[in-house]
C-alpha cells in the first residue's frame, strides 16, 4: 500500500508522469491530478485538493500549473512545489520550441498551411466551449451578466486595456459584496513575517534578471519588451489563458506587430496539442517574435525570457499565498472582487472568439477607428467556406459528441488538407 505521504523521490517521478500525460487544457489536467494525488496515491484528501483548487483559481496565471506546485509545496515545502510546477512546465515547453522552430521554418510551406487551416477552425470551438464553460460558473447573477456584456464593449469597441477591465471590475466586485471581514482571517505575525520574506525573494527572482536585461540592453530591445510584457501578463491572468490571449493578441499582433492574426490563432492551436499548461502559448510568441527580430539564437533568448516572465511569478503567487488558503472563504470582500473579475473575463473570451472567427473566416479583416469607437470590418468577398464549413465540423464533434480534444485536432488537421485540394 502506497505511503499517505511519499517521500521525495517517489513524488518527484510522479510529478513528471503527470507532467507528461497533461494534455487537454486545465479541466483535463486538474482531473488527472485529482485521480492520480487523491484517488491512488491518498497524498491529497478530497477537501484539501477542493479547497486548494479554489484557491489557485483565484490567483492569475494557470490553474491546473498552480496546484501542482501547491499540492508538491503541501507535501514537500518548496522544493517539493518547484519539482512539481516545473515537472508540470518543462515537457510541454520543450515541445512547445520544438513546435515554434518549426513552425518558424516551414510555417509558410503549403501543407502546414492547409494543416492549419482545419486546426484554426477547430481553436474557435475550443474558445466557445471554454466560453460556455466559464459563463456556467462565473454569471450567477443579473449584474454579473452587465458586467460582462460591458466588459465585452469595453474591448472590442473601445480597445479598453485587459488591465483596466480587471480593476474596475474588481473595484466594483469589492465595494458592493456583502459580509464583513472575518477577524479571524488576518494572519499572525509569524505567518506574516514568513509571507513576506518568500514574496520578497520570488520577487526579486522574478524582476532582477528582467532589469539587468534593461541595464545592459535598454529598454526598447526585444528581450526587454518581451520580459515587460509577459511580467503583465502574469499579473492580469486572472480567468485563465483564454482570457489572457485577448490581451497578448492586442498587445504582439495590433499593437506591436509582432505576429498577424493568423500567427496567434496558429499558436493557440498548438499550444493545445502539447503537454502542459495552455499559457505555453506565450513562449510560441516570443520565439517567433525573437526569430523574426534576429534569427533562431534570438528566438531561444526570446523564448527563455518569456518563460521566466510569465511562471515565476506562479511560484509567488502560489507560495507567498498558500498559507492563506483557510481564510480566502472568510474575507468575503476579496471574494467579491474575484467573482466580478471572473464574470468580466466571460466578455473578454466573448471578444476574443469573435476576433478569432473574423480572421480565419474572412482573408481580409480591417480595423477602422472612429474616435474612440474601434471597428473590425471584414471583406465579405475574401469570405472562406472552406474555413465556415471546417468549423461547423469542428463543432459538431466539440459540442455535439463531446470528442476528445486530441482527436479533434488531428481530424481536423486532416480535414483542413483534404479541403485545401478542393
Amino acid at each position: 500500500m502506497t505511503s499517505s505521504h511519499p517521500n521525495l523521490k517517489e513524488a518527484a517521478a510522479t510529478w513528471l508522469k503527470i507532467g507528461f500525460l497533461s494534455f487537454g487544457g486545465p479541466a483535463a489536467q486538474i482531473a488527472l491530478m485529482h485521480k492520480v494525488l487523491v484517488d491512488e496515491k491518498k497524498w491529497l484528501s478530497e477537501k484539501t485538493y477542493l479547497n486548494a483548487l479554489s484557491f489557485c483559481m483565484l490567483l492569475p496565471g494557470p490553474e491546473a500549473m498552480q496546484l501542482a506546485a501547491w499540492s508538491g509545496w503541501r507535501l514537500h515545502g518548496t522544493l517539493g512545489g518547484l519539482i512539481a510546477g516545473l515537472s508540470f512546465i518543462m515537457p510541454g515547453a520543450l515541445v512547445m520550441l520544438v513546435l515554434a522552430s518549426l513552425y518558424a521554418a516551414f510555417g509558410t510551406a503549403p501543407l502546414v498551411s492547409a494543416l492549419f487551416l482545419g486546426i484554426k477552425a477547430a481553436v474557435i470551438i475550443i474558445v466557445i466551449e471554454a466560453l460556455l464553460r466559464i459563463s456556467k460558473r462565473a454569471l450567477k447573477r443579473r449584474d454579473y451578466w452587465v458586467l460582462a456584456g460591458l466588459a465585452f464593449v469595453a474591448i472590442f469597441f473601445f480597445s479598453v486595456p485587459f488591465p483596466v477591465i480587471i480593476l474596475i471590475a474588481a473595484l466594483y466586485g469589492y465595494f458592493t459584496s456583502h459580509g464583513s471581514e472575518d477577524v479571524d482571517a488576518s494572519p499572525q505575525p509569524a505567518v506574516l513575517k514568513r509571507t513576506i520574506l518568500t514574496a520578497t525573494f520570488w520577487l526579486a527572482l522574478w524582476v532582477v534578471p528582467l532589469g539587468a536585461l534593461w541595464l545592459a540592453l535598454g529598454a526598447d530591445d526585444l528581450l526587454v519588451q518581451v520580459g515587460i510584457l509577459f511580467s503583465k501578463l502574469a499579473v492580469v491572468t486572472f480567468g485563465g489563458a483564454y482570457a489572457v490571449l485577448t490581451y497578448l493578441g492586442q498587445e504582439v499582433a495590433i499593437n506591436r506587430s509582432w505576429l498577424t492574426a493568423n500567427e496567434m490563432i496558429d499558436a493557440l492551436g498548438l499550444a493545445e496539442t502539447t503537454p502542459g499548461p495552455l499559457i505555453l502559448v506565450t513562449e510560441f510568441v516570443a520565439y517567433l517574435a525573437g526569430e523574426k527580430a534576429g534569427g533562431a539564437v534570438m528566438g531561444l533568448a526570446a523564448a527563455v525570457v518569456g518563460l521566466w516572465a510569465t511562471f515565476v511569478p506562479c511560484f509567488l503567487w502560489v507560495f507567498a499565498g498558500a498559507p492563506f488558503i483557510d481564510r480566502l472563504d472568510r474575507a468575503p470582500k476579496l471574494s467579491g472582487a474575484l467573482a466580478a473579475i471572473t464574470a468580466s473575463v466571460v466578455g473578454v473570451i466573448l471578444n476574443l472568439g469573435i476576433w478569432f472567427a473574423l480572421h480565419t473566416l474572412f482573408g481580409s479583416v480591417r480595423q477602422e477607428q472612429h474616435g474612440p469607437l474601434t471597428l473590425w470590418l471584414p471583406d465579405l468577398a475574401s469570405f472562406d467556406w472552406r474555413a465556415a464549413a471546417l468549423t461547423c465540423l469542428a463543432g459538431v464533434l466539440l459540442l455535439r459528441f463531446h470528442m476528445g480534444l486530441g482527436k479533434v485536432l488531428v481530424l481536423m488537421a486532416a480535414s483542413g488538407w483534404l479541403v485545401s485540394q478542393i
